[in-house]
C-alpha cells in the first residue's frame, strides 16, 4: 500500500474559489501563531536579493507570488490555524520563499480538483502532501490508463507511507490489511488509500467509505462506524498523538509501501520546477528544511536531496 499516494484518484468534486492565504517568504499575513516561522522578509543576502530570484521564470518574478493549490485539511502537513495557512508544508513554502524572494499564496482546494485545477491554471502549483506517481507524471487516470491532461512533475521534498489507524484497544482485531477484508473502512476521496484498498486481495471484499476530508473519516472512525481509518504516516500519527489527548486511536503495523510527496508543476513550466528544486536543496543544504521537520516530529521523512520525478 501507497499514501494521500498517497492522496490522490478518485471521485470529482467542485473546485473551490482561490481564497488565498499569504506565506511572505517565512510570513503568513494573518495573525501571528507559533506555528509559524518569524522572519517577515523573503530577502536574505546581502545585497537585499534572495540568492536564487533569478532562477525564476521571468512571469514569477514579475508577479512576485507563487500561487500555491492545496487541501488544508491535514495536520500536520498543512491545515488552518487561527485563519493562517500552518503545518509542515506552509512551513517549507516559508523556507524556499526566502531562497527565491517571493511569497507563497495558499488556497484551500478539495484534494480531487487539484491537478484539475493546476492544469486550468488557478495555481502554479500544488503543495499538499501529494505522492509523485508515474499515473500523475504522464497525465492519466490511474482507473483507467486514460490520458486525462497534461503531464505533471513533481519535486519530491518527503517521504511517507500509508498507516492504518483503529479505536483504541483495536477492537476490531486489525493487525494487517489483509484483516481489513469484510469490515468497513474509512478512507478520504481522491486517496490512493482507497486504490490501495481496492487492490486488496480479500475473499470478501473491504468496504470502503469515502469522505471528502480526513476530518471526516477520523471522527467516523471514532463514532466505531468503521473498523479502520486509512490515511498517511504523518496525518495518522498526528491524530493519534493529538486526539483526545491520545486515547482516542493507535495505529496497528508499519507504514505501507512509502513513496515521495512532490510538489506538483506543470511539466511545461521547466523553469518554475527547477527554481523549486534548486530552493529545495538549498534549504537542505543549509539546515532549514531539517528543522521545519523537526518542528512537527515529521524529521523520519525527510529526503537528502530534492529529486524530481522519483515516484513509480
Amino acid at each position: 500500500m501507497t499514501a494521500r499516494a498517497c492522496r490522490g484518484s478518485v471521485a470529482t468534486k467542485h473546485l473551490a474559489a482561490f481564497g488565498a492565504m499569504t506565506v511572505v517568504g517565512a510570513l503568513a499575513l494573518t495573525g501571528c501563531s507559533d506555528d509559524s516561522p518569524k522572519s517577515a522578509s523573503p530577502s536574505v543576502s546581502g545585497t537585499g536579493k534572495a540568492p536564487l530570484h533569478d532562477e525564476l521564470p521571468g512571469s514569477v518574478k514579475k508577479a512576485g507570488v507563487i500561487k500555491v493549490g492545496s487541501d488544508m485539511l491535514y495536520p500536520p502537513m498543512e491545515f488552518v490555524r487561527n485563519g493562517r495557512p500552518t503545518g509542515v508544508d506552509p512551513d517549507l513554502a516559508a523556507v524556499l520563499g526566502r531562497q527565491l524572494g517571493v511569497e507563497f499564496q495558499f488556497g484551500n482546494n478539495a484534494f480531487d480538483t487539484l491537478l484539475t485545477g493546476l492544469r486550468a491554471k488557478h495555481y502554479d502549483v500544488v503543495m499538499s502532501s501529494m505522492t509523485d506517481t508515474k499515473d500523475r507524471q504522464e497525465g492519466l487516470d490511474p482507473s483507467t490508463g486514460e490520458k486525462i491532461g497534461e503531464g505533471i512533475d513533481f519535486v519530491d521534498y518527503f517521504k511517507a507511507g500509508t498507516s492504518v489507524m483503529v479505536k483504541k484497544g483495536n477492537p476490531e482485531g486489525v493487525k494487517t490489511p489483509a484483516d481489513l477484508c469484510g469490515k468497513k473502512v474509512a478512507v478520504q476521496s481522491g486517496s490512493t488509500a482507497y486504490d490501495l484498498l481496492q487492490a486488496q486481495k480479500c475473499d470478501e471484499p473491504i468496504d470502503i467509505e469515502i469522505f471528502d476530508t480526513h476530518d471526516q473519516a477520523q471522527a467516523r472512525l471514532k463514532s466505531g462506524a468503521v473498523a479502520a481509518d486509512v490515511a498517511d504516516y504523518p496525518v495518522v500519527a498526528y491524530a493519534v498523538k493529538t486526539a483526545g489527548g491520545g486515547k482516542d486511536f493507535e495505529t496497528v503495523g508499519e507504514q505501507l509501501n512509502a513513496g515521495p510527496y512532490g510538489i506538483a508543476v506543470l511539466a511545461s513550466n521547466t523553469g518554475l520546477r527547477d527554481a523549486l528544486q534548486a530552493a529545495l536543496n538549498a534549504s537542505i543544504r543549509d539546515g532549514s528544511y531539517g528543522k521545519v521537520l523537526d518542528k512537527w516530529n515529521v524529521g523520519e521523512g525527510a529526503v537528502t536531496d530534492a529529486v524530481i520525478n522519483s515516484g513509480t
